[in-house]
């Protein structure tokens, strides 16, 4: 879609992109949200794109993707064999409501900043433990836990000019054995839910991770893999206002199937079954 309103767009920003940040500004990376619907409030574009951040890079300590890393790339991203957490990057990225050839334009932190309760990056680094790095107009840069980031349907902490420059995954959450489950009306359709459950190996922890059916991620810790009774009643508490309601699924119906796939996920990872 033409963007009638768009008077400049910035194709050599500097180093710190939003020195100069004013209202009717906007980030263009992937510019496949961006470039689907009108946006009238809009007079200038950023392109984040000519910093050339460097997409993925793995280290001892875990991986970092930069925010301007594509889709395609990570979902082709082969990781260390001893990272067998790694195998969530394809089924978070096959859990786009997108065609392959989105992938080649959509961004990680695109998804990440739309901040949409499907949103599977979100679903994936919160799974996974991840820290965001956001640099703010003035050069400073703060960092949040992935869980906190989003606060609700499209909403999140970021500030105006501030922007996410990169997720960091910690090496010890991508050992974590894992599993998930997601549900959607059709094949290929938006997720009415989707829950990640990691364990810690040679452990019995639980981490599980409720997105999609939530306005904004929910994660409930376990010491210990607690019992069918105490997992169900640990989701019946998430505040009622927190379930998401749309065209597909009542937030009862969320919670419902929410209820049905967590007890799927503490069986399958408390029986020992592979990841």
């Amino acid at each position: 879609m033409d963007l009638n309103t768009i008077t400049e767009v910035i194709r050599r920003p500097p180093d710190r992109p939003g020195v100069d940040w004013r209202e009717g500004d906007a980030w263009l990376a992937g510019g496949t949200w961006l470039f689907s619907t009108e946006q009238p409030g809009l007079r200038r574009l950023i392109d984040l794109t000519a910093l050339r951040w460097d997409a993925l890079v793995p280290s001892d300590t875990g991986l970092e993707i930069g925010a301007t890393c594509t889709i395609r790339d990570l979902y082709a991203f082969v990781p260390p064999d001893d990272w067998i957490a790694g195998a969530l990057f394809a089924t978070s990225c096959d859990a786009f409501l997108a065609s392959f050839k989105v992938w080649n334009s959509a961004t990680v932190g695109g998804n990440i900043c739309m901040s949409l309760p499907a949103g599977p990056m979100i679903t994936l680094t919160v799974a996974l433990e991840a820290t965001y790095e956001l640099c703010a107009p003035d050069g400073s840069a703060r960092v949040v836990d992935a869980l906190d980031f989003v606060t609700g349907d499209n909403q999140n902490v970021l500030t105006p000019g501030e922007v996410l420059r990169r997720i960091t995954i910690p090496a010890r959450a991508l050992r974590k054995r894992t599993t998930h489950r997601r549900f959607t009306l059709t094949r290929l359709g938006r997720s009415t839910v989707f829950l990640i459950g990691t364990q810690t190996p040679g452990t019995n922890d639980l981490l599980l991770t409720i997105t999609a059916g939530t306005t904004r991620p929910v994660r409930l810790a376990f010491d210990t893999m607690p019992d069918a009774r105490t997992l169900r009643q640990s989701i019946d508490v998430v505040p009622a206002d927190v379930w998401f309601a749309d065209p597909n699924g009542t937030p009862d119906h969320r919670r419902h199937l929410t209820q049905h796939f967590a007890e799927e996920i503490r069986r399958e990872l408390m029986d020992g079954s592979p990841a």
